[in-house]
């Protein structure tokens, strides 16, 4: 999937010289947590978000810090956060480092995108021109999709095994060469040697996300890293 397949194509915006008060109740209005800013010729030049609010005069929650910390950080970085709290008009306040994407843009590029800037929101652009925005919510609503159109698939025992062997092969964390997989009418059945308790619920999950399984039954044994200890599994069995 692209970014025009998921994206909310009804953008709602603000212009620069709005004040922070129309912002702050055009996104409680529409329930929003991100307004783009876009100029009168219809440029993209910032975004207003509700972390932009944090930090105001009006709720008395400006950054507060001692003289030496103050010198330390430099009257720019000060004059930059006062311009922040007590800024009046979107243009004062909002981010203008955007990052954007096209509407071409897979879904993977614009999760690293939001993973890598820690941001909750991508504007789409086309041609210069602001023709949508991808929020987290859009992803959330992509995977219930994707998820409700899966059609049901009905795996033998055998393929049950071999997806699962080959999905454990693939992943560095799994301890494959100690893992041994046993699936009888399509109940799973964990057997091996695991070194951290994680690498169970891991390993349960990918039984689980296999067509055709019906309940896991973790057998795995625990090797206590410090003294060497082996500690058998004690949970219930669990349905998928």
């Amino acid at each position: 999937m692209q970014a025009r397949d998921v994206m909310t194509r009804s953008v709602i915006t603000i212009d620069p010289d709005s004040t922070v008060l129309q912002a702050a109740r055009l996104m409680l209005q529409h329930r929003i947590s991100g307004l783009p800013v876009v100029d009168s010729a219809g440029k993209l030049i910032g975004i207003l978000s509700e972390g932009d609010f944090l930090r105001r005069r009006e709720t008395q929650t400006q950054r507060r810090r001692s003289r030496w910390l103050e010198f330390l950080m430099g009257p720019g970085r000060m004059a930059a956060e006062y311009s922040q709290s007590h800024g009046s008009k979107v243009s004062e306040v909002m981010t203008t480092d955007v990052q954007t994407v096209g509407e071409d843009a897979s879904l993977d590029d614009i999760v690293q995108l939001m993973e890598r800037h820690q941001i909750k929101r991508v504007p789409v652009m086309k041609d210069g021109k602001l023709t949508g925005i991808v929020t987290r919510s859009n992803l959330m609503h992509a995977m219930v999709s994707m998820a409700r159109t899966a059609p049901p698939v009905t795996e033998s025992d055998t393929a049950i095994r071999e997806q699962l062997l080959a999905e454990i092969k693939q992943q560095t964390w799994a301890p494959a060469a100690m893992i041994d997989v046993m699936v009888r009418d399509g109940v799973v059945e964990l057997w091996g040697t695991i070194f951290d308790e994680r690498q169970r619920d891991a390993l349960k999950i990918a039984a689980e996300n296999i067509p055709g399984v019906k309940a896991v039954k973790d057998n795995l044994a625990w090797i206590e890293p410090v003294s060497g200890m082996v500690i058998e599994s004690t949970r219930a069995a669990s349905t998928s």
